[in-house]
């Protein structure tokens, strides 16, 4: 019974994780296209209260819920796949760290300007393009992550 409530939580949060990495980038990112500040500046601020309230949560349950799940099956860690598993998962975290706070960026500068009545300052449009730079690898990184979990390749 424990290990089902295990990997219910670990799926259950991978799922929030992965979930509400690509709505956040959708909305910002389609958000962001339509050069609407206003709209940027709502999108922006909802994006980064997510970013706080599902991914800083399931980023510290994976680890713990996958370390547990390993250790009650009987998984070495160093099977390749748990290792690979990882690895990717230090890369994604490591990708997401520098997004949150440029995503926190971006909701002031698109606040700021919808507040001055302005056009997004190049600041604005530096960070997105680092954001979206970000996003691609820790995307990747997720989807191999998925791929392995239900794989297990030797």
């Amino acid at each position: 019974m424990e290990y089902i409530i295990l990997k219910w939580l670990h799926i259950l949060s991978s799922t929030f994780l992965f979930g509400t990495g690509v709505g956040s980038a959708f909305y910002l990112l389609f958000a962001t296209l339509t050069r609407d500040v206003r709209a940027i500046a709502v999108v922006s601020r909802i994006v980064v209260l997510a970013d706080w309230l599902f991914t800083s949560t399931t980023i510290i349950i994976q680890p713990l819920t996958g370390y547990l799940l390993m250790r009650i099956a009987g998984f070495p860690m160093s099977a390749r796949w748990i290792a690979w598993s990882v690895g990717l998962y230090v890369i994604a975290v490591a990708c997401w760290i520098p997004v949150l706070w440029l995503q926190t960026r971006l909701k002031q500068l698109s606040r700021e300007a919808a507040d001055a009545g302005t056009p997004l300052p190049d600041a604005y449009w530096r960070y997105f393009r680092y954001w979206v730079l970000l996003g691609i690898p820790a995307f990747c990184a997720f989807l191999a992550i998925f791929y392995l979990m239900v794989a297990k390749p030797a």
